[in-house]
């Protein structure tokens, strides 16, 4: 997916961005291939493939959930920055904080942060979780997002604690989400959950299955969760 490609995709889905913000992704490129060379952060480089696979990939989310009506975001596991960064670039009135437990991630993200000279983003470096645990962000958030970091019985655990009530929990997910989901059903249930939707589409050009499952937190969590560190992925709620 070249640039062209890339906001043309995006347009058709009702996503249009400038180009200052264009030049943000581009930067966002140049950073993350730059700074791959010393810390792993991506096996994909190559240009169009991060467009494609990064970035796009982050924000297909915005297609089936209203971002404009969102002020925070809370991105688990973020890693390079995804989903929340290509999300913030194209809604930059949201508020967001990134939390990651390698710190050689979080230095990545802050000179991110500073270089593309985004606003209103924290980066915390935490185990989810910790944070979970954390007064200050514990049923705070509008939303909370994450992709590519667990399974979804797992990934319940660590990001349903942290979403407000009437907010919602979306899992950026590949092929066989459906499975994922069965297996999480008491988990969701459990942790105040309701699953709303499973979106799932195919990634334009290459044609690979993708998933956007959206989970509305209809009550609150049990002060019991989440569990201690490791807990959750060693005995996740099944």
């Amino acid at each position: 997916m070249d640039e062209k490609q890339f906001m043309e995709v995006l347009e058709e889905n009702n996503t249009r961005i400038s180009e200052y913000q264009l030049k943000q992704f581009q930067e966002y490129y140049k950073l993350l291939v730059e700074w791959n060379k010393k810390v792993n952060l991506t096996a994909i480089t190559e240009k169009n493939e991060v467009f494609l696979k990064h970035f796009f990939d982050s924000i297909t989310a915005s297609f089936y959930y209203p971002f404009k009506n969102v002020t925070s975001i809370c991105d688990i596991g973020a890693g390079a920055g995804f989903p929340s960064i290509p999300l913030k670039i194209c809604y930059p009135h949201i508020k967001v904080t990134i939390v990651d437990s390698l710190k050689k991630r979080i230095n990545f993200l802050e000179q991110l942060i500073e270089t593309l000279k985004l606003d209103h983003v924290d980066v915390i470096h935490s185990r989810a979780e910790d944070i979970g645990k954390n007064k200050m962000y514990r049923e705070h958030f509008d939303l909370v997002t994450a992709r590519a970091v667990a399974r979804m019985s797992v990934l319940s655990e660590y990001c349903l604690p942290l979403c407000k009530i009437g907010g919602a929990f979306i899992a950026l997910k590949g092929a066989n989400s459906h499975e994922e989901l069965t297996d999480a059903k008491k988990a969701i249930k459990i942790l105040g959950g309701e699953v709303v939707k499973n979106n799932t589409f195919m990634l334009p050009i290459e044609d690979s299955e993708r998933s956007i499952i959206v989970i509305k937190k209809v009550k609150k969590t049990s002060k019991t969760y989440p569990r201690k560190a490791g807990i959750p992925a060693k005995d996740p709620i099944l």
